[in-house]
């Protein structure tokens, strides 16, 4: 059975059947991309923050629109290409299509690592510094690993651990392993305190699971586990059974009562189960011997004087050592929250941001802030003397933006760097931080310092990730899902390229239809950059 309307037009419409179901497809594409718009705009125009502004890198967005848009016009040619019989151009035109779509992805790739590679942090006042984390070290001076090997970046809780106490069952497999390798490192063991003695049998005689001494490992607490799972399902059984049969008897014994007034007359006898009963085993303790500094992630502990609780609910008896977040590189002082919160108080931003604890504690801010005041100073006067003053004759039609006064980012501290310490960078390494971020070794400790935050004054902390705020949330679902839409429509047009000459063979016209369809899903994606670049990256 042919299908019809795949080469020739149906009469009514003037299109083929794929090109209807495009068109369609599309339809439901915008509107999705609409509501995320949409929302972007709603949530920017409501937040309760300061929005960021211009934060992503321009060149790298701006080169990935014209590669997008050469796309769009070497996918046309491809196509005529096929209109005209010519297999070789539709073969270098949709080669050169795909290439786009790979370059695309690889500059939004080093786009995303570089996101995920910088740091973060809010302070209790609400300033924002931001930067590069160093790597933890032992007392050795020798940097610390993880289980796989990898160097434990310096934002960590430490924890001097004398005790453990493991949720049967809820401890998370990869947080026991990680202690396991902080213990090795440190020379110390992890051992079981008691005996784990229970009845694993109804009607049989207590048993030892666990003896005191054993080192702690994942197969010996999967061992206590399941030993638990099945003394909770034997138990829920009989419970079950005991007060199904209490409620019988309550009904035959009260038959004009409802349920609800019958439960205050049925209870189980627990004294008479009991022989029956399991042993149940909710958590295990082990001691470390000798006491040994456990590393823990801040968003996965709950701090605590004498003890800190995990969230697999975990227990680390043990004395909590200063923590502090290390920026070995500080690359962004933000003071924009801290003047927000303190216009809605009453007090002066000059006032809020000299009583701030980065004012109060770093010299190196106090510098950085004096030397950005004076160039501000300058600025506004340019703006002036450019657009000249209002009708009053004293405000200026032109001022500093919100971001320009109370921000100081990483080309601001480059600027200064230049201007104060001399500390110059050639021309391709500025090229390449237009893409990479600020290159801290080029331009140093004097231009980008340490700076060493206590844990006590960080309100909250991340990378930049949908967890940083609700900007790099929508910015990461809408490019991320404009992502898979570039790679999805990239691989249909690698599929043309690579297995589509025996169609062109047999049926060339059908053939230049199944590409026109997938060039019309290809202008779409460009489409969608073409509103993405600018909302986040010139607005």
């Amino acid at each position: 059975m042919e299908i019809p309307y795949i080469v020739n037009a149906r009469k009514d419409t003037g299109l083929i059947n794929s090109k209807i179901a495009i068109w369609l497809f599309l339809a439901s594409e915008v509107m999705l991309f609409a509501g995320f718009f949409s929302a972007y705009v709603y949530l920017r125009m409501g937040a309760d923050y300061p929005w960021p502004e211009r934060t992503l890198p321009v060149l790298p967005g701006l080169i990935n629109t014209f590669i997008l848009i050469a796309s769009s016009v070497t996918v046309v040619f491809a196509w005529v290409a096929l209109k005209l019989g010519n297999w070789r151009q539709f073969q270098i035109y949709m080669g050169i299509t795909v290439a786009c779509a790979a370059i695309f992805m690889v500059f939004k790739g080093i786009e995303y690592n570089v996101k995920f590679h910088h740091q973060a942090a809010r302070l209790h006042d609400y300033t924002v510094v931001e930067g590069h984390l160093g790597y933890q070290k032992d007392d050795k001076e020798e940097y610390v690993l993880d289980r796989n090997g990898k160097k434990i970046e310096e934002n960590r809780i430490r924890v001097v651990a004398e005790k453990l106490t493991f949720s049967v069952k809820r401890f998370h497999a990869p947080w026991v392993n990680e202690m396991l390798s902080e213990a090795e490192h440190a020379k110390s063991s992890i051992r079981l305190i008691a005996d784990i003695k229970a009845i694993i049998s109804e009607g049989g005689e207590e048993e030892t699971i666990a003896k005191a001494g054993e080192v702690l490992s994942i197969e010996l607490l999967e061992k206590i586990k399941q030993v638990q799972l099945d003394a909770l399902a034997h138990n829920s059984a009989l419970r079950t059974d005991a007060l199904r049969m209490e409620w019988k008897e309550a009904k035959l014994a009260n038959p004009s009562k409802r349920g609800w007034q019958l439960s205050s007359d049925v209870n189980i006898d627990m004294a008479a189960l009991s022989p029956r009963l399991l042993t149940e085993i909710s958590t295990v303790e082990f001691t470390v011997d000798p006491p040994t500094r456990l590393l823990f992630k801040p968003r996965d502990i709950k701090e605590g004087a004498a003890s800190s609780t995990l969230r697999d609910a975990t227990v680390i008896t043990g004395a909590m050592e200063a923590s502090p977040m290390v920026f070995h590189n500080l690359d962004a002082i933000d003071f924009q929250w801290l003047v927000m919160k303190a216009k809605e108080k009453g007090i002066s931003p000059e006032s809020a941001i000299a009583n701030s604890w980065l004012m109060k504690n770093s010299k190196f801010v106090r510098e950085a802030w004096t030397w950005h005041i004076a160039r501000n100073e300058n600025r506004q006067a340019q703006l002036t003397k450019g657009y000249g003053l209002k009708e009053d004759g004293k405000t200026p039609k032109r001022t500093l933006t919100h971001k320009e006064l109370y921000r100081l980012g990483w080309k601001d501290l480059g600027e200064m760097g230049v201007e104060m310490q001399q500390v110059k960078i050639g021309g391709l390494d500025k090229i390449k931080e237009e893409f990479m971020g600020p290159n801290y070794k080029a331009r140093g400790d004097k231009t980008f310092p340490h700076l060493s935050v206590p844990r006590e004054e960080i309100r909250h902390a991340a990378k930049f990730t949908p967890a940083w705020n609700t900007y790099y949330a929508i910015y990461f679902t809408i490019t991320g899902l404009h992502g898979l839409h570039v790679v999805g429509g990239a691989l249909v047009l690698l599929y043309y390229l690579v297995l589509g000459r025996k169609m062109f063979l047999s049926n060339p016209e059908w053939f230049a239809n199944r590409v026109e369809v997938g060039g019309l899903f290809w202008h779409f994606v460009d489409l969608v950059w073409i509103f993405a670049f600018p909302i986040f990256y010139l607005m």
